[in-house]
Order: structure tokens, then sequence, then C-alpha cells
């Protein structure tokens, strides 16, 4: 904090200005945060899928869905093999008879970024 002095008619100018500089501050560390959760939770679903040929794990991507001056949109998923992401995390019936066993991949990424980008965002916040 700086030691500047104001006028009691010039508090609230000072005050609205002080908090504008913090919001400003705030939503740049959320965005760089939340790109950099991103990214790392795409590593880990890509760490633990399951390989046959390769395409699936590569088949990875984070993209930037919406962003404005408040918020950062990112979603995390599957560029051309999403039709079996959701088979592979959570198994499914075989043609005749049975099950495949389920490859939990997606979820505990997803747990980790929640964690990873609360303990980022209070991190950048406080210092």
């Amino acid at each position: 904090m700086s030691d500047r002095r104001v006028r009691v008619d010039q508090m609230a100018d000072a005050l609205a200005q002080t908090m504008a500089g913090y919001a400003d501050l705030s939503n740049e560390v959320m965005k760089e945060c939340v790109t950099a959760v991103s990214q790392s939770v795409k590593k880990d679903i890509q760490a633990g899928a399951p390989v046959k040929s390769g395409k699936y794990k590569k088949s990875w991507a984070a993209k930037k869905v919406q962003e404005n001056a408040n918020s950062l949109t990112m979603a995390v998923h599957s560029r051309d093999r999403y039709q079996i992401a959701h088979l592979l995390e959570h198994g499914h019936a075989k043609r005749g008879g049975g099950r495949v066993q389920a490859m939990p991949h997606i979820a505990p990424a997803e747990q980790r970024g929640e964690q990873e980008l609360a303990a980022k965002i209070e991190r950048g916040l406080s210092g």
C-alpha cells in the first residue's frame, strides 16, 4: 500500500480507483490460472488415457470457449474421439453380453484440476 494522502471529499474516488485496480489484477490472475490449469488437466487426462493405437490419447485439447473482461471459460475435450470418451470412462456393455471395465481417467483429472485451480488463484491473489 502507498502512503498517499487524500482529502475526505476525495476518499470515495480513491477507494473506487484502488478497488478497480484490484479487480483488474484479480481478473488477470484468474485468467492465467484457468489457462494453466486447463493445460494441466489435458496432460493429466492424456497420461491416464487408455492406449490402443494412441489416437484417443493424442486427441485431447484445451480450447477457449468464451472470454470477456471478467471471465474465461476453457473446455478440455477430445477433438475427434469424443464418441468413446464416456464409454471408456464409465465402461459399457459388450455386443455379445458382458461388460467392458471402466477406465476412469477424466474424473480424477477434473478433481485434481479443481483443487489446483483453487490453490493457484489463492496463491496468485495473496502474493
